[in-house]
């Protein structure tokens, strides 16, 4: 078996020129938003907005500027699918549409999946989503056809900056340790990693460096799997049966005393 492969972003170097999102467009021939009469969102350079069926890369562009635009600073971030360790997409497929690879990455096989929309709900990064044209739930695949004839992946082939890099999770976190290492000793105390121990969901294998809080780039703190609730929802859904069934039997011990008693009152005296 291959060692668990994955992406590295290095968020520090990341440019914004978003080579990655037109790479993964073009590789994996995804369709144009609207036909490509795409509407410019105001929202600083950030027009794809998020991750969709259709973009399984999204640059994002966080302005941090005071009102007189002095003393701020860019915060640029390729967003992809995680490829969690733990997925909680792939725990609710109904269809076994949603598998792991030998390479560890999690990809969705649009031939068996059927729409049902439960991956979208349990992933907590909100990376999957429906593509209109397939008709299914589609994202980042880790360009898995590319990896199986010993290709990079299409978007860390285009960056420019090597802001996403590809590789083993052993190596990148090595280089993601020592680049942590590196800033910090160029006085850049907020350097750190997010996602890279198993502590977030047994470990993504798509994990970031990032300079400020997780939610300062749209990442949940503490991400959860579905999992998490089945202890409460087993026992809720326990109590909620017993007392339907106690109602059901209140319900019917009245009527049949009400039955009785209409019984009664029809008997003719002796």
């Amino acid at each position: 078996m291959p060692e668990p492969m994955g992406f590295y972003t290095d968020t520090t170097v990341c440019i914004g020129c978003k080579a990655c999102e037109v790479a993964c467009k073009e590789w994996n021939q995804l369709p144009a938003t609207n036909g490509g009469c795409h509407q410019m969102s105001g929202d600083s350079y950030d027009n794809t907005q998020r991750l969709d069926g259709i973009h399984w890369r999204h640059v994002k562009f966080i302005e941090q500027f005071a009102e007189n635009r002095e003393g701020g600073r860019w915060l640029m971030m390729s967003d992809v699918c995680k490829h969690c360790a733990h997925a909680g997409c792939l725990e609710v497929c109904p269809t076994g549409a949603i598998i792991r690879t030998e390479f560890d990455t999690v990809v969705i096989q649009s031939d068996a999946c059927n729409g049902c929309r439960d991956c979208i709900s349990a992933c907590p990064f909100g990376v999957i989503d429906i593509n209109p044209v397939s008709g299914t739930a589609e994202k980042c695949t880790l360009c898995y056809d590319r990896l199986q004839v010993g290709m990079v992946p299409a978007c860390a082939q285009a960056c420019p900056t090597q802001s996403i890099q590809f590789g083993t999770i052993r190596e990148l976190k090595q280089r993601a340790t020592a680049r942590v290492a590196q800033l910090h000793g160029l006085g850049e105390q907020r350097a750190r990693l997010y996602g890279a121990d198993e502590n977030m969901l047994g470990g993504l294998n798509s994990f970031y460096l990032i300079v400020d809080e997780p939610e300062v780039y749209g990442l949940p703190r503490d991400p959860k799997l579905p999992s998490r609730n089945l202890v409460r929802s087993s026992l809720l859904s326990t109590l909620g049966a017993v007392a339907l069934t106690l109602l059901g039997l209140a319900g019917f011990r009245h009527r049949r005393m009400e039955e009785v008693a209409a019984t009664g009152e029809r008997r003719p005296d002796a």
